[in-house]
């Protein structure tokens, strides 16, 4: 008797793996697009949760954004069932414009999971996303060309709070060679294509196979390894900056903090530093122009005014501390810019 095929076999295996350690009885869900990715996902969760006693289920995100997307979702949904996951649900959100469509349509996909998944509660509820080796390369990719940092260049995390992503050391032609073996009819999304969709997919159609002709096949997993080691150096280094915080909280006074003592930080530290005090104050998220801009105020100051951060709040330096205000805060300010050093 042979067994699976090796790519179902590939798939269950990386589930298995990344649930080594969940309790028997957990919740396991999968959010499902009904794309191959997901669904070799669904029909992998399915297998491992009989074996190892996870209540598995599956989420359906209808985003609204194309027509007949009620049809797609509902097709998902018939997929997943096939897939022998028996507890699914469509989610429809509204999408809006804020940072991008696809950035909007992302965090509206996150929220309907999330609120889904609260409200079904359940033992320590995990949730799958199918994610492949591709997707990781092709983030790393994008976040290279924005310039971002050594946690954006580190890509998607294997596990990070309650979401896994078991299929980040797989490749996309392995999960759909299972969807095949296993009779499952995956959606392809046409916004995928190339011409006219999302910049991502450009990446996926035209740049992706590009470097794989110049540089070969080992690109991708290339890629993916070196975000691997960026996410073990970007864990560090943000393990030091929360330390430098605890350290010099005793001598903070309110929201101040001394500049002097902030500089001699390095800079790996400092800059991870700011951006952290800032969002523990209410602001952000912090972009790399505004965590740049609080560094400037700390090192190179010059008698430059106030910095504006997300959320309506401010930096400012005055007689060597760099001070956090909050909106309503500032009305109580009679001067924005602070006196010169």
């Amino acid at each position: 008797m042979t067994g699976p095929h090796p790519s179902v076999a590939a798939t269950r295996n990386a589930v298995r793996e990344a649930l080594d350690g969940v309790d028997m009885g957990a919740r396991i869900w999968v959010a499902c697009s009904g794309g191959p990715d997901s669904l070799a996902l669904a029909a992998a969760a399915s297998f491992v949760a009989r074996k190892q006693g996870f209540l598995v289920g599956a989420i359906v995100v209808d985003h609204g954004l194309t027509p007949g997307s009620a049809g797609v979702a509902e097709r998902a949904i018939a997929q997943v069932h096939k897939a022998g996951i028996v507890t699914a649900f469509v989610e429809k959100v509204v999408v809006g414009r804020e940072g991008g469509l696809e950035a909007a349509a992302r965090r509206a996909r996150y929220a309907a999971l999330d609120s889904r998944v609260d409200r079904e509660g359940g033992l320590t509820p995990h949730i799958l996303t199918g994610h492949t080796m591709d997707d990781q390369a092709e983030t790393v990719l994008l976040a290279l060309a924005r310039g971002s940092g050594a946690r954006a260049l580190s890509g998607m995390a294997v596990k990070r709070g309650r979401y896994v992503r078991p299929f980040l050391s797989l490749r996309r032609k392995d999960t759909v060679t299972a969807c095949e073996e296993l009779g499952l009819e995956p959606w392809f999304d046409p916004t995928n294509e190339p011409d006219g969709g999302p910049r991502r997919s450009a990446l996926r159609g035209i740049v992706m196979p590009a470097l794989v002709d110049v540089l070969g096949p080992g690109v991708v997993s290339g890629l993916a390894r070196s975000a691997a080691m960026l996410q073990a150096d970007a864990d560090e280094l943000e393990r030091q900056a929360r330390h430098a915080i605890q350290n010099s909280e005793s001598t903070v006074r309110g929201d101040e903090w001394r500049c002097d003592m902030l500089a001699a930080l390095p800079d790996a530290i400092r800059t991870r530093m700011l951006k952290m005090v800032a969002e523990n104050h209410g602001a952000g998220p912090l972009a790399a122009s505004h965590v740049a801009a609080l560094d400037r105020l700390v090192t190179t100051y010059s008698g430059q005014g106030a910095v504006s951060l997300p959320g309506g709040y401010e930096a400012r330096r005055e007689y060597g501390r760099l001070i956090f205000t909050d909106p309503l805060e500032r009305f109580d300010q009679p001067d924005q810019n602070g006196p010169e050093e």
